[in-house]
């Protein structure tokens, strides 16, 4: 249970400062999530999107209309049912995500190259082929966002 804990908690914190250090012009995490999704899982409904975050579709709706109006997804009618729309990734919505990824990447591979040495940091690289292995037991993707190679 301890390295559980302990792997949760450095997570987290990871991910609390790689978000933290955007500017206030920066895209939020939902807003960068959904991006993603539609990234990895290509066009989506606005109902299969919301399973995917794992949140209603009411928590959506007005996210969904932002970036809708910003450009980064457009809607369009569902072919095979009028009632329903399916959300397509723009070229804008994906520019913003890479130079998004690509930039917290920057700053991660930063803080690598100043915190640990090169044996410290090829531990951390055979460490992540294990957190890949848990995230897909527990389910999860692997991710496929574009990631440079830091």
């Amino acid at each position: 249970m301890h390295t559980a804990v302990r792997l949760r908690a450095a997570v987290s914190q990871l991910t609390r400062h790689l978000r933290s250090q955007g500017s206030t012009d920066q895209p939020g995490s939902a807003k960068l999530s959904v991006l993603g999704q539609l990234y990895r899982r290509g066009p989506l409904t606005p109902t299969q999107l919301a399973l995917h975050e794992r949140v209603k579709l009411q928590t959506l709706t007005r996210l969904l209309a932002e970036i809708e109006t910003d450009g980064l997804v457009e809607r369009r009618a569902h072919e095979g049912d009028a009632r329903k729309s399916i959300l397509s990734l723009t070229a804008a919505g994906a520019h913003l995500l890479t130079a998004e990824v690509h930039r917290r990447e920057a700053s991660l591979a930063s803080a690598l190259g100043a915190q640990l040495s090169a044996g410290e940091r090829a531990q951390l690289l055979a460490a992540c082929e294990l957190i890949d292995r848990v995230a897909e037991g527990l389910g999860a993707q692997p991710s496929t966002v574009p990631v440079g190679r830091s």
